[in-house]
């Protein structure tokens, strides 16, 4: 993007434009994935993408700083939102230190942490102390475990209801915008007008404010397992097999390098 987004303009997307939220890991494909994006999320779904963890629930805030770094090294114009990892907003006082550790040695513009009304105070505490929060609700990857696996929401009546508690809750509390996960296509509708904040979804359909995809999903590099709401828009991994054969290929043959290689 040639100008780069602020809250107010995401705010004010709602009903306008749908949002385009990617995730990056490094500065080498922000700077490929920027220009299409609105915003990129520094996820720590890093921890399985792009270190081979079974889930997120190890990854650290040194790690994530460490990304969002790099990111902001490649996409020096995206509005950049930094997810909080697992055990770094248990309360009030800890989520303060650590956003506060991510704004001083970043330059996110936004932090994502997990939850709904039971996190909208810490929500709360963290917008009044000058945070910008985007919230998380819907299936929780961070609950993966306590949850017993990753399930889909908004099967019932009282899913539903607390979803929109939830978004409510969180709106109250001042996130400027929120990803909604792996609920219910027709209940992440009603959710999403339940508010005036944006709801980005991901496994939610669409007839939410936006969508996020993460990019390894979206460009067909992971190959263990395509969850249902991925569309891949080009087989990647296929793409990089055949060019690194390709390349064992030419260096076995001593077809490479030839003259316009070498020095």
């Amino acid at each position: 993007m040639s100008k780069k987004i602020t809250i107010n303009s995401i705010k004010k997307s709602k009903g306008v434009s749908p949002l385009v939220m990617i995730t990056a890991y490094d500065a080498l494909f922000a700077r490929l994935l920027e220009s299409s994006a609105d915003m990129i999320l520094v996820g720590d779904s890093l921890n399985m993408s792009f270190a081979g963890k079974s889930d997120t629930l190890s990854a650290t805030l040194e790690q994530m700083i460490y990304h969002t770094n790099a990111v902001a090294m490649g996409a020096k114009n995206s509005f950049l939102i930094c997810d909080m990892p697992f055990g770094t907003y248990t309360n009030k006082k800890e989520a303060l230190k650590n956003a506060i550790k991510v704004f001083q040695e970043t330059p996110a513009d936004a932090i994502k942490i997990e939850g709904g009304e039971d996190k909208a105070d810490i929500v709360e505490y963290l917008c009044s102390s000058g945070i910008a929060v985007c919230g998380h609700i819907g299936l929780l990857p961070q609950a993966f475990r306590g949850e017993g696996g990753y399930k889909v929401k908004g099967k019932s009546e009282e899913e539903k209801s607390q979803l929109i508690r939830d978004a409510k809750a969180l709106e109250k509390a001042g996130a400027f915008c929120m990803v909604i996960e792996g609920v219910k296509a027709d209940v992440a509708c009603e959710v999403a007008k339940s508010v005036k904040i944006p709801l980005i979804g991901i496994g939610a359909g669409k007839d939410v404010d936006g969508q996020v995809l993460v990019f390894s999903d979206m460009l067909g590099l992971f190959e263990e397992f395509t969850p249902k709401f991925v569309k891949k828009y080009m087989d990647g991994a296929a793409l990089v097999k055949s060019a690194m054969k390709s390349y064992s290929d030419e260096v076995k043959s001593r077809e490479f390098p030839q003259d316009i290689h070498t020095y």
